[in-house]
């Protein structure tokens, strides 16, 4: 409509459209308003124009060309608030009630808190989201193992810095103190490998929770390296370290000297604390390598000094008179002299002192008198002939039961009473019997060797005497051979004499001097044979009469050869001696057509220097530079190489050239 005016609000909304110019104009007539359409949007009643008469001739209506009645000024809506005048009756009809307008507006801050509490929602769960997805498929961030940062690394980078820094780390050498001795332990040695898999099992990985995240933010995981431990090789190991390091305490006892009985009083040891050592040596590694002190925890004796005084008193009784024993009509004395052979006082575990005496080795010289050698039992074992091993049966036979004459004598040592043990004939089985030996397959050579010696010197004796007493001993498979456990403490009484050896760098007379040269002669048989070289301590000064990196020291009871038979067969040790040699042959099964030793070259040459001394207990040494070598042992079946031991590093003290000049 482009020539009307501005529209106001009118009260009546007829009345504000123009009408026509025409003469004759009429205003509509209202008989209704459409249905839910209240008249009160004409304003409140007392305002609405009354209806006037309708056409021409009605009173006040338009009559020719007259103007229709000027339009009532414009009224505001009504508002429905406390300043509006309550709307009156509407003119046509019932009133009806209608809802408000609007309703009032809230305060402004509760339309604010649910918009805030979303949008913190929405922050939190994006501060939750964000990093949880970064971080996702990696490591958790903050993760270390022994001080290696691998988070944030995916797997496969974990696992690869883990081998270059804490693998590097881990094969690094231990050094070990032990009472001022120094050992170096290597990894392998100690059976130490890191499990790089389950080390990285151990940190958070995949899509991190809430708690994760937080941690990976704001804190630090510390994980520690997962180790593979060969228990058995770490115990041979920490056991080695153990046996050169314990001082055993060492109980009151007493012993013969001819008939003269000596005493040994009880003094305190130390021992190596194995399982603390297998866990800081474990620790070092972990650490880096480094050096490691051990303890060495205080070993007391059980064995009083009184109960040695007492024991004493009877041993000097025990000699006094022979023993004799009776069977039958027979009789036959034993002097004192074999008592005190055959006869010692030891700890009985409760403090005291109880007599030990030999009767199986006094059977062996006076039995005979008592029994015929043709009833006499016999064990199995093999004679070698023609260089071929022969069978030889054991056999039941009877004699004097060893056992209860041991007990008899040692009764009449221990409590005193009559000097005759009656004694009686029994069946007695052998040791080792035909079933047990057929079965242990030896049968060939496979392990030999041989030294040699200058003539006529008192060490030749010891040499000697211990070939006797290991010829013909049975290792099964299995067991560990040892010469301190099977020969025992070498004594005047065994047959074994004053000899010079070196103990400690110096040489020394001792009982049983020379026999290192016996056990150097049998780590050879079983080097070569193929046994597993279980515990042996190199020569201080290398001697040219045996081969380099392969001799062996022996001492009772601190220093030991010890031989493993791995094997599935048993071994026979079978001993020759003459004047200036002595060989030892371990016959079995072979299980290798060749073992030999590989050398390296020598290095590292110390010179001797050159000493004297006054001493009246001085023996002269001849100078020998001092150097270092390797031996590895190879193995070789078929033509083949099947199997090397771990290299063996000695290393040879120059042994000082030393002159005499006491006066004799």
């Amino acid at each position: 409509m482009r020539n009307a005016g501005p529209i106001e609000s009118p009260t009546d909304p007829f009345a504000s459209v123009p009408l026509p110019t025409s003469g004759v104009s009429k205003k509509p007539r209202i008989e209704g308003l459409p249905p839910g359409v209240s008249r009160d949007i004409f304003g409140p009643p007392d305002r609405q124009e009354p209806r006037p008469a309708q056409g021409p001739s009605a009173p006040g209506g338009p009559s020719g060309g007259a103007l229709p009645p000027v339009a009532p000024p414009a009224q505001p809506w009504p508002m429905n608030d406390k300043q509006s005048p309550a709307p009156a009756a509407p003119m046509f009809g019932t009133p009806v009630e209608r809802p408000p307008a609007y309703e009032p507006e809230p305060p402004r801050r509760r339309r604010l808190l649910p918009g805030l509490l979303a949008f913190v929602a929405v922050l939190a769960g994006l501060a939750y989201v964000v990093p949880a997805v970064l971080m996702s498929g990696s490591v958790l961030r903050g993760t270390h193992v022994a001080g290696v940062d691998i988070g944030g690394l995916t797997v496969t980078q974990a696992a690869d810095k883990l081998r270059n820094e804490l693998g590097t780390r881990l094969s690094k050498p231990v050094v070990v103190d032990i009472a001022g001795r120094k050992e170096t332990i290597q990894p392998d040695e100690a059976g130490l490998e890191l499990d790089v898999v389950s080390t990285i099992g151990q940190a958070p990985s995949g899509f991190p929770s809430p708690q994760e995240v937080w941690q990976g933010l704001t804190g630090k995981t510390e994980l520690q390296p997962k180790v593979n431990l060969d228990s058995s090789q770490l115990a041979r190991t920490v056991e080695g370290l153990a046996e050169a390091a314990d001082k055993k305490a060492r109980e009151g006892r007493v012993f013969f000297s001819g008939l003269q009985p000596k005493i040994r009083r009880p003094e305190d040891g130390v021992l190596l604390d194995r399982d603390d050592a297998v866990r800081r040596v474990g620790d070092a590694f972990l650490r880096g390598g480094g050096n490691v002190v051990l303890t060495l925890r205080p070993a007391k004796p059980v064995t009083t000094p009184q109960a040695v005084e007492a024991a004493l008193a009877k041993a000097k009784q025990a000699v006094s008179a022979p023993i004799t024993l009776a069977l039958g009509g027979k009789q036959v004395q034993i002097p004192p002299a074999m008592i005190a052979a055959n006869l010692t006082y030891g700890s009985d575990g409760s403090g005291g002192l109880a007599p030990t005496f030999n009767a199986k080795a006094v059977l062996a010289a006076v039995e005979s008198r008592l029994v015929d050698a043709a009833q006499q039992p016999r064990d199995a074992t093999y004679d070698i002939v023609n260089d071929k091993p022969v069978l030889v049966p054991a056999r039941t036979g009877r004699g004097v039961n060893d056992k209860l004459l041991a007990r008899d004598a040692e009764r009449v040592f221990d409590q005193g009473g009559s000097r005759t043990i009656p004694v009686r004939l029994g069946a007695v089985a052998p040791t080792v019997t035909t079933a047990q030996v057929r079965g242990l397959g030896i049968q060939e050579v496979v392990g030999t060797f041989n030294t040699t010696f200058d003539c006529c010197q008192a060490r030749v004796k010891n040499i000697q005497r211990m070939a006797q007493e290991l010829d013909g001993h049975l290792v099964k498979p299995g067991e560990t051979f040892s010469i301190n456990e099977v020969v025992g403490e070498r004594t005047v009484e065994d047959g074994y004499v004053e000899a010079g050896q070196i103990v400690g760098g110096r040489m020394v007379n001792i009982v049983g001097g020379g026999v290192s040269q016996f056990a150097t002669t049998m780590y050879n048989a079983a080097f070569f044979g193929g046994f597993d070289l279980v515990e042996h301590k190199p020569m201080d000064y290398f001697a040219p009469r045996y081969p380099a990196g392969r001799d062996v020291t022996l001492l009772y009871p601190e220093t030991d050869l010890k031989w493993r038979n791995d094997s599935e067969h048993g071994v026979l040790i079978k001993t020759a001696f003459t004047d200036t040699s002595v060989t030892v042959t371990l016959w079995s099964t072979k299980r290798y057509d060749k073992v030999e030793a590989v050398e390296s070259d020598r290095r590292d040459f110390v010179p001797f220097r050159t000493e004297s001394s006054s001493a009246p207990d001085c023996l002269p040494t001849q100078g020998q530079q001092g150097f270092t070598i390797d031996v590895t042992r190879v193995f070789q079946k078929d033509g083949e190489v099947v199997k090397k031991d771990k290299k063996v590093t000695t290393k040879y003290r120059a042994q000082p050239q030393t002159t005499c000049t006491a006066t004799r």
